[in-house]
């Protein structure tokens, strides 16, 4: 079939990228669904700082990719073979494909599923096989076995998850990466306790999820920190019962000060080394460090080595908000449903799909939080 689809061709194009246009609005070609594989027609897919961080060249992949890994859309049909879904279900995707057979999947890890992650590496689905070409009959690679920038996608059926038909499908996309890798940081990661202090470092969509699940924990005080002071006062809002410009104060001794002495737990959403630095500085003896943030492979912190054995600190990656995300994304659903998990607060606006150079030019610019292409 035919699709209208955001393709990549090539990392590191100069912002602004209203100007250098890196994502091509092309009409490509999309092979039917093999076996164990569905084809999706996509309803609301978010702009996150992890496509970001590819077109910018932060997060190196494969070229050319359809890009887009957040999102939420209704099952068209099933490939051969096919289990688990019916035409008409309403799905999210998620960014891991678990295979449930490697060690990582067979210990509750699936965040880390080893064939996952080698087919994310590839670009390819779960199978090894890819089914986008473009109109010169180039294959393209699917980011993270989604390519949610497509009116139509096919992802393996183990990118899915089936969801509630009442849910709003531009709400249930933002489960697929924000609310299930910032809620899923603090519930699953750093299993925050009630009444223990949090701190959280960088207020994009996943941090201020982080803050919407530490306020869902019981954590309190909730201490938000960034340099933009539209989401310093959105934070407020999700949960943060305090909130520091880190652009004008020192953020480690102001983290210290509200919580008398550091954070329990700090979560790093920023993905900048220098900030996972100030995270962790801003903890308490004993306390724990979740990193969310994806910089470039090549950057490393630095920390001194003996407070880790003198001052029993943890510093922890979590990476999907190490979840399973069939058991996690319908509990996330059912808290939001019930009122606990006011999600909605994360969405910005809605975009054009023809529009999306310039939307990502204002996640740059720190001007969006959760932006949604909506394809219905």
């Amino acid at each position: 079939m035919k699709t209208e689809a955001a393709v990549l061709y090539g990392m590191g194009a100069a912002a602004p990228y209203a100007r250098s246009q890196p994502l091509r609005i092309e009409e490509v070609d999309l092979a039917d669904p093999g076996p164990g594989e569905v084809l999706v027609e996509v309803a609301a897919a978010g702009l996150c700082h992890s496509d970001l961080s590819v077109i910018d060249g932060t997060r190196p992949r494969v070229m050319p990719m359809v890009m887009g890994h957040e999102a939420a859309g209704v099952v068209r049909e099933l490939g051969p073979g096919t289990t688990g879904f019916g035409v008409g279900d309403h799905v999210v995707f998620a960014f891991v494909p678990a295979c449930g057979h490697c060690l990582p999947c067979g210990t509750g890890r699936a965040a880390l599923c080893e064939n996952g992650a080698r087919a994310n590496s590839a670009g390819t689905l779960l199978s090894g096989n890819t089914r986008f070409t473009n109109a010169r009959g180039e294959r393209l690679h699917h980011h993270l076995g989604v390519s949610a920038f497509s009116r139509h996608t096919v992802a393996a059926a183990e990118s899915l998850v089936r969801i509630p038909d009442d849910l709003p499908l531009h709400t249930a996309a933002l489960f697929g990466c924000a609310v299930m890798t910032g809620v899923g940081a603090v519930l699953n990661t750093a299993r925050v306790e009630a009444g223990t202090a949090v701190a959280v470092f960088g207020l994009g969509g996943v941090g201020l999820a982080a803050v919407i699940g530490a306020r869902a924990a019981g954590a309190g005080p909730i201490v938000a920190v960034d340099v933009v002071a539209s989401k310093l006062e959105l934070a407020v809002r999700c949960g943060a019962t305090d909130v520091v410009d880190a652009a004008r104060v020192d953020p480690v001794a102001a983290v210290r000060e509200f919580t008398r002495g550091g954070a329990d737990t700090a979560i790093e959403c920023a993905g900048i080394e220098r900030v996972l630095v100030q995270a962790y500085e801003a903890t308490r003896r004993g306390g724990t460090t979740v990193t969310v943030g994806l910089p470039h492979p090549s950057r490393q912190f630095s920390v001194p080595s003996v407070t880790l054995v003198t001052e029993e600190r943890t510093v922890k990656g979590s990476y999907m908000g190490s979840a399973v995300p069939r058991r996690d994304i319908p509990r996330y659903v059912a808290m939001h449903q019930g009122g606990r998990l006011p999600v909605d607060l994360l969405f910005t606006d809605t975009v054009r799909l023809g529009d999306i150079n310039e939307a990502f030019d204002r996640l740059a610019r720190g001007e969006a939080v959760r932006q949604i292409v909506r394809f219905q």
